[in-house]
């Protein structure tokens, strides 16, 4: 998630086992901690710029590192905090701090290395979005008060927040994804891999994403709080296919092995870019739920055939974009579903 949440949570989860009198050396060190796993966006290259792409979120934020993290956490912090902790305490609320740093970002949709180096599966559970400020308000309110007061047992407040939040993220999925598959069914598509992902700072839409018979659709999907499940229309896009769509490509050439590495990290959801055919993106993830159009994509040229990949940032935000997506959250320009 975002730095702020990464911070807020991992200071509630030093504060929970936190003495009174050490809330606030405790937070300091759980926030400091959760941050610190973020630390593998700096593993990037100006030669290669899909580096970064397969060590984000790679094995700093695996189980088996928490250990260390922590203990490097630790140490960068004693030198300021050896007067009011002692090194095993400022180890344990530094290890909290930054174990919940992965499982945390394993609730989003981007994919975290949870089980590395065992398995390179890309764990995600798409419980929440990647910046969600009811989620992380009021998390940060609740530290603040705990840190103010000395009372740890406001962290606990929050902890309990932030698993029924996650937890109420899991019931919207599910229930996303029931109606994506009856979406689906509706146009007689069968879905032969896909789900539904939250979208940013929300629970009410999500993003339902599916592969059928060589095509990849995405649908804007509002289950019912009040009133009927809403929808938007389907999009859809050809599926990357490369003998087609770049057949100059030639085997184990560097752009080869760079659409691979891309289709590792996108889990094979590639399309192109409509209007920009020399571009291909990572469908997953869109500007609005109902678009096509991808939030990042490779740029692929024949005459760079045997150069790597250049990775572009697809992200322009407007104001009509904006207003949309406000419109699908309050639901009034999506259509009931089933049509009455």
């Amino acid at each position: 998630m975002d730095p702020v949440s990464q911070g807020v949570v991992g200071a509630i989860a030093a504060l929970c086992v936190a003495r009174r009198e050490q809330a606030r050396p405790a937070a300091l060190t759980g926030f400091v901690a959760g941050l610190l796993a973020d630390v593998d966006v700096l593993i990037r290259s100006d030669v290669d710029p899909l580096l970064f792409l397969e060590y984000h979120r790679h094995f700093t934020h695996s189980l088996i590192f928490i250990p260390i993290g922590g203990l490097i956490a630790a140490l960068l912090l004693w030198p300021w905090l050896r007067t009011r902790l002692d090194f095993a305490r400022l180890y344990l609320y530094a290890t909290l701090g930054y174990g919940s740093h992965g499982l945390l970002d394993a609730c989003t949709t981007y994919g975290t290395r949870l089980l590395w180096p065992f398995s390179d599966v890309r764990v995600a559970w798409h419980t929440v979005a990647v910046i969600d400020p009811f989620f992380t308000l009021p998390l940060a309110l609740l530290v603040a008060l705990a840190v103010w007061r000395r009372r740890t047992a406001l962290a606990w407040a929050g902890l309990l927040f932030g698993l029924g939040y996650l937890c109420l993220g899991a019931v919207q999925r599910e229930r996303a994804d029931d109606l994506l598959a009856r979406v689906a069914q509706a146009h007689g598509h069968r879905i032969e891999r896909g789900g539904a992902k939250p979208t940013l700072g929300n629970l009410l839409v999500w993003r339902g994403v599916y592969q059928f018979d060589g095509q990849l659709h995405a649908v804007a999907l509002r289950p019912a709080v009040f009133g009927p499940d809403r929808v938007s229309p389907i999009a859809h896009t050809p599926r990357y296919d490369p003998a087609r769509d770049t057949p100059w490509l030639a085997p184990d050439s560097r752009l080869e092995r760079d659409v691979r590495r891309f289709a590792h990290f996108s889990d094979d959801w590639l399309s192109r870019v409509p209007g920009q055919d020399d571009l291909i993106g990572d469908f997953r993830y869109a500007l609005l739920p109902d678009r096509t159009r991808p939030l990042w994509a490779i740029r692929l040229r024949p005459e760079r055939r045997d150069e790597f990949a250049d990775y572009v940032a697809l992200r322009e935000v407007g104001s009509d974009d904006l207003r949309r997506f406000l419109c699908m959250i309050a639901g009034t320009c999506l259509q009931p579903f089933p049509d009455d």
